[in-house]
């Protein structure tokens, strides 16, 4: 998959993909960058039942037989309405559990390109209640209403700034 095109999404070569395995929940997490090198972040509703009212990154479960780069795109699609160009680079693959059913996640999350309108997302307002990009001097808003425990988001975003 490296270097090749999965459903017209480039895959650089330095991307690692997963391929799950039999029984395993995986999550994918796209950091979306615009031309001015701030990062995408949408905040989750208050009635979500996983991080409520938090900021995230784009991205979902895996479904069913779906690849990551699949799931990857139809996320970024469901929840912003862009189309994924390309995956840069993988961030990093972590575990989770949630508090939801108690299931161990596997999630890979990505620096990835899109196309679309950058300024004007088509958010799920039944899901996200807001939208913002943030830089460097941003990412303290991330924490909002967090414990030094949730700052995964903070983090990932930071994370990928420094190395944008």
């Amino acid at each position: 998959m490296r270097g090749d095109r999965e459903d017209d999404v480039v895959v650089d070569g330095g991307a690692e993909v997963p391929v799950p395995a039999d029984g395993e929940t995986w999550v994918v997490g796209a950091v979306i960058l615009n031309p001015r090198g701030e990062a995408f972040a949408q905040r989750r509703g208050p009635g979500r039942r996983l991080f409520p009212d938090c900021w995230d990154i784009v991205g979902g479960h895996v479904e069913p037989g779906e690849s990551l780069v699949e799931a990857l795109a139809r996320e970024v699609m469901e929840e912003t309405g862009w189309r994924l160009r390309r995956v840069r680079a993988l961030l990093g693959v972590c575990h989770w559990t949630g508090d939801d059913d108690g299931r161990v996640r596997q999630e890979a999350d990505y620096l990835v390109e899109v196309d679309g309108d950058l300024d004007h997302p088509t958010l799920e307002w039944s899901k996200h209640t807001a939208y913002g990009w943030f830089g460097p001097d941003d990412l303290p808003r991330l924490k909002e209403g967090r414990a030094p425990q949730g700052f995964f988001i903070h983090d990932l975003i930071a994370s990928a700034l420094r190395g944008h």
